[in-house]
């Protein structure tokens, strides 16, 4: 239990500063192989321009993923053929959501550069620990924030200038992790 508040404690001060900055996860650390509800917080526009589209692509692994709808905000969901298929409750999926996005659907709904918002969704995360990373594109009546950077061997998460919203996956206590 302590590392896991360890943990939680060393993620907050990574990402604490990219808060205000960047588009990013509210809870950034999760259990490997549970349901996640993986809520991006979005905290500016792009420089005075309000935001009139939120895309978020689905990191694979993650499974039937749901967006949740927002008043004035029209949902597309894109879904691929999976390489390789899965069971969820005794049915074969052979395709599964890769993208989802969320629309203004006039000027007055677009979310103003002065104002904060979130964009949620729900899915099942990998049963392998490690971290995740979530692309977001964030596109402004003029402009545009494109969320994407991932960190290479080495590279820190606070070194890139656009980084993706970062989630640390954990073992799950079923998968011989160790507890104090």
């Amino acid at each position: 239990m302590n590392t896991f508040f360890k943990v939680i404690g060393a993620a907050a001060i990574v990402v604490g500063g990219a808060a205000s900055a960047h588009t990013v996860l509210e809870y950034q650390v999760a259990t490997a192989g549970q349901s996640y509800k993986a809520t991006f917080k979005v905290g500016h526009g792009c420089g005075a321009s309000p935001t009139r589209q939120i895309l978020v692509d689905i990191p694979a692994g993650v499974q039937g993923a749901k967006p949740m709808p927002k008043a004035g905000w029209r949902l597309e969901v894109t879904r691929e053929k999976l390489a390789q298929p899965y069971t969820s409750h005794g049915r074969s999926i052979t395709e599964d959501v890769t993208r989802i996005s969320w629309t203004a659907k006039t000027a007055e709904d677009m979310l103003p550069n002065g104002h904060y918002d979130e964009f949620v969704l729900v899915g099942t995360l990998p049963s392998k620990a490690g971290m995740m990373y979530w692309p977001v594109q964030q596109l402004c009546e003029q402009g545009r924030n494109d969320w994407t950077d991932i960190p290479k061997a080495g590279q820190k998460l606070h070194d890139l200038k656009s980084p993706a919203a970062a989630l640390e996956i954990m073992p799950s206590a079923g998968a011989g992790a160790h507890a104090h």
